[in-house]
């Protein structure tokens, strides 16, 4: 094959790729990280710098030792889901192990609920700014995202109003997430019970990305399942146990038809979640609470602690996150959200544009304080000495 054949042939390969694909961006947080050098202090990172619990790890131990390494469940094992219904009546008593599905990580949770109640031409309300997955999702579900905005004069909760404003005959779905990534924002009992009404009335399900419930700092967190009929939650061992790299989450609903169907495109999807780690999140659940407030008292000190040092910093402005590990300050410098992420970086701190979350994100900047005080003390150094004179 000559020089211009092999061209062509590969400009007629790369056309095969699916519009599904063509549509949908990488994020722009990931090039930052891959600029970063090894002493650069990372805060954009967005997982608990711990291990998971010990006991999670000998359940995971156990479970291989004693040949659970083959096929299970496609909705996962029955104890893990008894386990998590259990979890669940905190929220709703109703709930039992029908009402769940274990999944290979939230994220695989949300792109089997998206593709199991959107398609093209429906709409789907979205926070900006948001979780960098939702808008993919709902663009591969062939659906059109709407976006609602989360203001730090609100405490980045959505105003009802706005919403009411962005409903239509289309709106299939709202994505909720609280605590918030990136805002750290907690919705209010009221913002839960006004959003519920709408999608009540409107006939739209809520999808409430809900995996960092048990950090919250100041006080209480209301579940969408307490209030609505028509919800999904997605939860997570990600960031509750620090298991990220072990993959594992789960979906529930009220409603056990909507999570049949998700489950059929579930097993699609990833036939089954793994087998011997559900084991490592049954004993965690069953044993590791102490290991949970351990982790938040840990973050709620971070928090402080960057919240004080941000505000001391002349150019940024910041609330104090209810909920999550994310700080996003706003700042008066004469640059985008990216140019202070890549000065920051050159200062050898790692953070995250709040472009990369949304237009409404411009302006702002998200830490992570998942990493140690001293670590985040030093960084906050390092952020003070790169904005001086600017």
């Amino acid at each position: 094959m000559t020089g211009p054949e092999k061209v062509k042939s590969r400009v007629l390969w790369l056309a095969m790729t699916s519009r599904r694909v063509d549509s949908i961006q990488l994020s722009g947080i990931r090039k930052l990280f891959e600029m970063a050098t090894s002493d650069s202090i990372n805060l954009g990172l967005g997982e608990p710098d711990f291990q998971p619990p010990k006991e999670a790890i000998e359940g995971v131990r156990r479970a291989m030792e004693e040949g659970k390494n083959k096929y299970g469940p496609t909705a996962g094992i029955p104890e893990l889901r008894e386990a998590i219904a259990e979890r669940l009546h905190r929220y709703d008593t109703s709930l039992q192990k029908d009402n769940v599905i274990v999944t290979s990580s939230a994220t695989e949770a949300l792109m089997s609920t998206f593709q199991s109640l959107f398609q093209e031409g429906d709409e789907v309300l979205i926070p900006d700014p948001g979780f960098v997955l939702y808008p993919a999702h709902t663009t591969i579900a062939g659906a059109k995202p709407v976006y609602y905005t989360l203001k730090e004069e609100n405490r980045f909760e959505p105003e009802i109003e706005e919403l009411k404003s962005l409903i239509g005959p289309k709106t299939k779905g709202m994505v909720i997430n609280s605590p918030g990534n990136p805002t750290g924002g907690v919705f209010s009992e009221s913002t839960v019970k006004a959003i519920s009404e709408l999608s009540q009335d409107n006939g739209f399900t809520i999808i409430a990305d809900e995996v960092y419930d048990e950090m919250v700092y100041d006080g209480a967190f209301t579940s969408f399942l307490s209030h609505a009929e028509n919800v999904v939650h997605i939860n997570s061992f990600s960031k509750t146990f620090a298991m990220t790299g072990w993959r594992i989450g789960y979906a529930a609903s009220p409603d056990k038809e909507l999570m049949k169907a998700i489950s059929k495109m579930h097993y699609y999807t990833v036939a089954c979640p793994p087998t011997p780690i559900q084991y490592g999140a049954l004993a965690a659940m069953l044993h590791s609470q102490y290991y949970i407030e351990e982790m938040v008292s840990a973050f709620r000190e971070r928090r402080d602690v960057i919240v004080k040092e941000l505000n001391s910093i002349d150019g940024f402005h910041t609330h104090t996150p209810r909920g999550a590990f994310y700080v996003l300050p706003s700042f008066d410098f004469d640059m985008s959200s990216e140019e202070l992420s890549m000065l920051l970086l050159k200062h050898g701190v790692l953070s995250s544009p709040g472009s990369a979350f949304g237009r409404a994100g411009e302006g702002h900047i998200r830490f992570s304080y998942a990493n140690s005080k001293e670590n985040i003390m030093e960084a906050m150094r390092r952020v003070r000495e790169a904005v001086q004179g600017i």
